[in-house]
């Protein structure tokens, strides 16, 4: 009695597991990407897997990766910030004006990151109950609160010599070594994936971005939670501006011009949509890294800063051009 072969049976394992290949590359593309980006920028400069080169690559995008997750939430909700850099400035004047009065420099720290979420808090409420689009209120405070960190600064720049507030922000740990801003990073970016991923107020900031009508029906305080996402994001700016501060050890309103444009780069590089709905935590801090490797490879091999800025352009757009037919693929 022959032995009857189903065809089908066969080669079901095989399109399954092409199609769980598929699924995973697409899921992890950013991280396999980033990847070979680092493999093919070994070849193009003998300094670059160095372990200085990678600790500056790891300071000098921490604090922009912070931003971006607070400019994320933002994006989420079909929002966008682009006060970031100019909150970051007042941040670093306010915080260099308290220490060189003797303030304690913890207590610095938080009241300056409160006060950047208030800004933030001003963002969302102009956004909200004042009905005006964030693009135009962003493009507003992105002027006053550089504008305010001239007028508190007053003169040079302020040096800071409180060497508590430079360990806490940018020294290294006893264990290992480790520079703060990168400990502050992975810690931000834990409680980041946590708080859009297992939490409702995360899952809420997901539908207004995705259906802002429907989520006020089913009851989402909408308003509320468009301002929070606007604080998280200020204060983040602010804690941005702490670190930079505490990195240069100096306190200027000159700081923080461009982070801004860095912020929502890494945002959409990360796959995130401005149109809201979609974005994820750790696809924004790669992202970040993503554009900041590149930045640091054209540095390594001589290219000057304006061509770098065509570069970051058109990576710019080739994201969002990519984002885009992926949506409408789904659509």
């Amino acid at each position: 009695m022959g032995l009857k072969v189903n065809h089908e049976t066969l080669g079901a394992p095989t399109i399954n597991s092409k199609f769980m290949f598929l699924k995973v590359l697409t899921k992890n593309y950013l991280f396999i990407f980033l990847c070979l980006l680092i493999v093919f920028c070994s070849f193009l400069s003998d300094k670059f897997l160095t372990f200085d080169n990678f600790s500056n690559i790891l300071l000098q995008n921490s604090v922009i990766s912070i931003l971006a997750l607070g400019q994320l939430m933002v994006v989420i909700t079909g929002g966008i910030d682009l006060s970031v850099g100019s909150i970051a400035a007042l941040a670093s004047v306010l915080s260099a004006s308290l220490l060189g009065t003797g303030f304690d420099p913890i207590l610095t720290i938080i009241l300056v990151m409160v006060l950047m979420a208030m800004a933030g808090l001003g963002n969302g409420l102009a956004v909200t109950y004042g009905k005006i689009t964030p693009f135009v209120v962003t493009l507003a405070t992105l002027t006053i609160y550089r504008g305010l960190a001239y007028i508190f600064q007053v003169g040079s720049l302020v040096t800071i010599e409180n060497q508590t507030f430079l360990a806490i922000l940018a020294g290294k740990t006893i264990v290992g070594g480790i520079y703060t801003p990168i400990i502050i990073l992975f810690l931000s970016l834990g409680i980041f994936i946590f708080i859009l991923r297992m939490t409702t107020f995360g899952r809420r900031l997901y539908a207004i971005g995705g259906n802002a009508e429907a989520a006020r029906l089913a009851g989402a305080p909408i308003n509320r939670d468009i301002v929070i996402a606007y604080a998280i994001s200020g204060a983040l700016a602010g804690l941005g501006g702490l670190m930079t501060t505490a990195r240069l050890s100096t306190g200027s309103a000159l700081y923080g011009q461009g982070y801004e444009l860095d912020a929502i780069a890494a945002v959409v590089v990360g796959g995130a949509a401005l149109m809201g709905g979609k974005g994820f935590a750790l696809n924004a801090v790669l992202g970040a890294f993503l554009i900041g490797i590149i930045r640091n490879i054209l540095n390594l091999t001589g290219v000057a800063s304006y061509p770098q800025m065509v570069i970051q352009g058109l990576i710019i757009l080739v994201a969002v051009l990519l984002t885009t037919m992926a949506a409408r693929k789904k659509a």
